[in-house]
């Protein structure tokens, strides 16, 4: 009967909405700048070259099609046209698995072999089983994929393909041992023992019985990080058992056969842990055994926030689950490296593993009470971090937060002395190129949101690229080009370009991506500004100013948490970018805060919210409502918030543990409670629900749904299979029994986590923009 009482009053909330219309002074149409890329222009993407250094592959949609395409550059007749089969059966591809001879990769699936004598392309393997992984063994000159669980070597020069192993889930068969029936017929037969003895000849006589496939046992989930040796002498792989957590489900009610359907989606938040082994075949010995981590420096060692709840004991008593990664070896085949994570997150150690016995030494080991990340680190224990030899074949190089910025390292295999080389308080965003004696490295070295291309020599910084922020840098194989996607502004998309390999050539654009529609519109760059935190240090936020301010205000929360915002550059939230445009054309002031765990800006900043979400990363939003009432002349009282995913969570707790501070705040598919989200992303930084329970308490909205004042606006999708309608479900259960009535929800039925139909995007953000007219512009 409940039920039936809600139902017409939430019916008449929808259609009222839907019937409201308030006015619009930017010449900017909400439908229009909704329809996303087929409003703006869609950007290239995965740039990669042909092998001979000629030809450079995209993928591109420039005449807003369903999908994209793949569109190839030509750098002697710079035409850009379209790819058809035809063309890779032509032209080699671009990979690291080749030799003087011959250049072996992987295509939709297939094996491909491309000829440098003859430049041609054949097609090795045409399969339904999708080759992939595909290894190049330059001791052996011999080149390896695989195939489902299967490793495969393929000689180009014989034109052979050898299966090395096959992988099976289960138990090794055992010999049958025989009852007492059976031992009885064999005594008193002889037909039966003649059986036995000519089995047992043909066996012992099988020319071919040593060419048997060796299978790999395990018992575990799966297994996977198949590789050969840099010598393919030894084959190394890691079984995973998960634990078995409960799958969570995802309602789908809009269905072509008219009936609801369910899929299952991802588990959420435990105390379990996955268990990994590292095993190492021998082919030649034909043995298996597995890698031992027990020596691994702290890996008893507890955490310290567990003092808090009077375990005051250092050590566990087993060792914590770690995940190993792929080996990276040296191309002598000489050495090796290994990036292995606690599961826990706080330990990083980069080992060698000696291949004959399945023993470790530990070359560096990183540690951080709240969790381990940073650029070229990764903050997913599951993820490697930058990882890789020197042509030297003795210097090892990676990234470390040592100094709060992550950085690059060099460390001497024989004398496992360390040395740092690059430093100051920025982030080495990506190394592309390491030699002995220079590095090239992408890193935002000049301002926090400015990412250039530099080549280091000496700890001296050669600018490659100046003139824009640039993004997936791709090299020629010949090392003479380099291709990769550039934007200088705000307001202009992303777009591929192509210049020598050498500082501050002259750059060639190969796309224009930018609509005629999108070009009508004279877009404003908003200004990249700081204020202090209560410590002094700057937080950075975009800045849009009205020419015509009229007083109100929007906070506008990026997601995600560790993503950067306040850049000089295209902004992954485009259409927000363009709403912002839209609302500061309506005379409201916009600022979009790099709040404390946003990306760029050292450890410090990237930490700042362990063990309470909604702590520092809230305050910057409070202090950048400061900044807009002290410096923009805002008034206090007709200030909004809003933001999705993360940047949800931040809106409820904004108008939930400070009520008063905003006159309104939309929520998009917010998370409400963390004990209820993903286990990899929230157990970094609130540790595991078990033993930090204070934490997930503190960083959980659902626990202050009683401090509701402000006029909330929340917006979800149906199928989020990220963060799932049922958060905002059990919100909305807690604000219906708490009695509050300023608050809305407005659902999208056919809409997961990130939105895809542009009607879902112009209605979610029709509604958001009759909220801030409607609180903030609209007089009593």
């Amino acid at each position: 009967m409940k039920l039936i009482a809600v139902l017409p009053l939430f019916t008449l909330l929808w259609q009222t909405s839907f019937a409201q219309s308030v006015p619009n002074q930017s010449k900017l149409d909400l439908r229009e700048i909704m329809r996303g890329n087929s409003f703006v222009g869609h950007q290239p993407d995965n740039v990669r070259w042909t092998i001979d250094s000629k030809k450079i592959l995209f993928d591109w949609n420039p005449y807003d099609q369903p999908e994209n395409a793949t569109y190839v550059y030509d750098l002697e007749t710079k035409k850009v046209d379209s790819v058809t089969m035809e063309f890779y059966l032509n032209n080699g591809l671009a990979t690291e698995n080749k030799n003087e001879k011959f250049a072996v990769y992987s295509l939709r699936g297939d094996l491909f072999c491309y000829y440098f004598e003859s430049k041609q392309v054949k097609r090795v393997i045409k399969s339904l089983d999708r080759i992939r992984n595909v290894q190049y063994s330059p001791v052996k000159r011999l080149f390896y994929f695989q195939a489902s669980n299967d490793l495969f070597a393929f000689n180009p020069e014989e034109n052979t393909i050898t299966q090395l192993v096959h992988f099976k889930n289960g138990s090794e068969p055992k010999d049958k041992e025989l009852n007492t029936l059976e031992k009885e017929e064999l005594e008193h037969f002889n037909f039966l023992r003649d059986i036995e003895e000519k089995k047992e000849w043909q066996e012992n006589h099988d020319l071919f019985a040593d060419d048997e496939i060796p299978i790999i046992y395990y018992s575990e989930n799966s297994v996977n990080n198949i590789q050969i040796s840099a010598d393919g002498r030894y084959l190394t792989f890691r079984v995973n058992d998960y634990p078995k957590n409960e799958d969570t489900h995802v309602e789908h009610h809009i269905a072509s056969n008219g009936h609801t359907y369910t899929s299952k989606a991802r588990s959420k938040v435990s105390d379990k842990d996955p268990n990994h082994r590292l095993g190492i075949y021998d082919l030649i010995k034909d043995t298996l055994y597995y890698a031992d981590f027990s020596v691994l420096p702290d890996i008893r060692t507890k955490p310290q926030y567990l003092k808090e709840y009077g375990d005051t004991s250092m050590f566990y008593d087993s060792d914590r689950n770690i995940i190993m990664h792929e080996l990276v070896y040296s191309e002598d085949a000489k050495h090796n490296a290994l990036d292995v994570r606690s599961y826990d997150n706080k330990d990083r150690w980069i080992v060698s593993l000696n291949l004959s016995n399945g023993e470790i030494e530990v070359l560096d080991h990183q540690h951080d009470e709240a969790w381990i990340g940073g650029p070229g680190i990764s903050s997913w224990n599951m993820v490697s971090g930058t990882l890789d030899w020197l042509p030297d074949n003795k210097t090892l190089y990676f990234q470390s937060e040592e100094t709060g910025y992550s950085h690059l390292y060099y460390l001497n295999i024989d004398s496992k002395k360390k040395k740092q080389m690059t430093s100051g308080n920025w982030e080495v965003h990506q190394v592309l190129r390491a030699e002995k004696s220079w590095v090239d490295i992408l890193a935002n070295r000049d301002h926090p949101g400015y990412y250039n291309l530099y080549q280091v020599r000496k700890k001296s910084y050669h600018p490659w690229i100046t003139s824009a922020s640039v993004k997936g840098i791709v090299y020629s194989p010949d090392k003479k080009h380099i291709a990769y996607l550039a934007s200088s502004l705000p307001s202009e998309p992303w777009d591929l370009f192509v210049q020598k390999n050498e500082s501050k050539s002259y750059r060639n654009r190969i796309t224009s991506s930018k609509s005629k529609e999108f070009n009508s519109y004279d877009w404003y760059n908003p200004e990249v500004i700081t204020f202090p935190d209560e410590t002094g240090n700057n937080i950075y936020a975009r800045l849009y100013k009205p020419e015509h301010p009229n007083g109100a205000a929007v906070i506008f929360v990026h997601g995600a948490g560790y993503l950067q915002n306040a850049h000089k550059y295209w902004s992954s939230y485009s259409r927000e970018y363009m709403f912002h445009n839209l609302l500061r054309d309506n005379g409201i002031t916009v600022i979009d805060i790099d709040y404390r765990a946003s990306k760029g800006y050292g450890r410090d900043h990237r930490t700042a919210i362990y063990r309470h979400m909604g702590g520092a990363d809230l305050r910057d939003q409070l202090l950048g409502r400061q900044y807009l009432i002290d410096s923009m002349n805002i008034d206090p009282d007709r200030i909004g918030i809003y933001g999705g995913s993360y940047g949800g969570f931040i809106t409820l707790m904004a108008l939930l543990t400070e009520p008063g501070k905003f006159k309104c705040g939309a929520a998009l598919r917010s998370v409400t409670d963390w004990f209820h989200y993903n286990h990899e992303y929230t157990s970094n930084i609130l540790n595991y629900p078990g033993t930090d329970p204070d934490a997930y308490r503190k960083s959980s909205p659902i626990y202050y749904s009683d401090n509701l004042e402000d006029r909330l606006l929340m917006l979800h999708g149906m199928v989020d299979d990220n963060v799932q309608f049922q958060d905002v479900v059990r919100l909305s259960q807690k604000f219906i029994e708490s009695g509050k009535e300023n608050w809305e929800l407005a659902i999208f039925p056919v809409e997961a986590h990130g939105f895809k139909k542009p009607s879902s995007w112009a209605d979610e953000y029709r509604r958001i923009y009759e909220l801030f007219y409607n609180e903030l512009i609209l007089e009593d």
